[in-house]
């Protein structure tokens, strides 16, 4: 099996019959593994570039300053993470990476952040790198304007109207994870992982890797496949919030990382989480449920997973 790659140069045109035939092949890969390639994908290889050489920079600052602005300081999660402070997979050590998070940033008086949502809140920059925040703003724009067709292309491969999903996406949850991977230990055991066997959380993952890989998908059968990077595309991967939403027809997969590629050298990645907005309702769609038949998960709203998830993995109180 291979991971398929898909041009979206029509679809973001809005190439009619062009975007009918980009949605059959989101279907197949979805139903298949969730994962896929997006080549054409409109995000310049600049901006991207860009994006890489502020994570080098963010997470080569003095370990001083990373530990003053620790995610685990602010309510939402955003700041620093140090080496080890993530374990996906409980069976496994912790996570062999240490990361800067930020996110989309909302108004005061936004009716999310008046309500205390924690997701909704402000991010940690440090003084030493002044362009951070514009930089990081610029990215998430450009990824989250993605993300968007990609979730109205998926409504049209689930034979519904293609802008079903608009409405869950008027205050999104973004996050934006700039994440440096040490070299692999010599002497590491199997339990051993820059991130441990796990799925995503949200609807869509898009991924940036460097030229190392490292990434691992599980398959249907059990084995393992190797995402290699390639060049000028986004390995897109769909979150545990489209199982929900399509009531199992559509897979979120396992996958993994190890660093062992890179002849020592530390690996880079840059992941754009999109998840709708915090009280969107995330259950069975139309055409995914037969009449009569029982729904394979739960309703509820994108916040109360994303929170459950946090507090789970970081071992975080309520």
């Amino acid at each position: 099996m291979k991971i398929p790659i898909i041009d979206l140069h029509a679809a973001l045109a809005s190439d009619g019959a062009r975007s009918a035939e980009v949605a059959q092949q989101l279907r197949a890969a979805a139903m298949a593994t969730g994962f896929f390639y997006v080549h054409n994908h409109g995000i310049s290889a600049e901006l991207v570039r860009q994006q890489f050489e502020l994570a080098r920079q963010l997470l080569g600052l003095p370990l001083a300053t990373r530990q003053a602005l620790s995610a685990r300081n602010s309510k939402n999660m955003r700041g620093f993470t140090a080496l080890g402070a993530q374990t996906l997979d409980a069976s496994s050590r912790p996570d062999l990476n240490e990361c800067f998070y930020c996110g989309m940033t909302y108004p005061p008086d936004h009716p999310y952040v008046l309500a205390g949502y924690q997701t909704y809140g402000g991010n940690q920059w440090p003084s030493e790198i002044p362009h951070a925040a514009d930089q990081c703003e610029t990215y998430i724009q450009a990824l989250l304007a993605l993300s968007r067709r990609l979730m109205q292309l998926l409504a049209l491969s689930l034979a519904l109207p293609e802008t079903y999903f608009d409405a869950t996406s008027q205050s999104p949850m973004v996050t934006l994870r700039m994440l440096r991977y040490p070299a692999h230990p010599p002497d590491a055991d199997e339990r051993t992982f820059g991130a441990g066997a796990h799925t995503d959380w949200g609807a869509l993952t898009l991924l940036a890797q460097d030229a190392y890989g490292g990434l691992e998908v599980a398959l249907p059968d059990g084995s393992w496949l190797a995402a290699a990077p390639q060049q000028g595309s986004f390995i897109v991967n769909l979150g545990d919030m489209m199982p929900r939403w399509t009531n199992g027809l559509y897979r979120s997969s396992l996958h993994r990382v190890r660093n062992t590629l890179s002849g020592g050298a530390a690996r880079y990645s840059i992941p754009f989480f999109y998840e709708p907005d915090y009280l969107a309702r995330i259950e069975a769609v139309p055409g995914t449920l037969a009449a009569g038949d029982k729904p394979l998960f739960e309703p509820c709203t994108a916040g109360e997973h994303l929170k459950q998830m946090y507090q789970k993995t970081y071992a975080m109180s309520s």
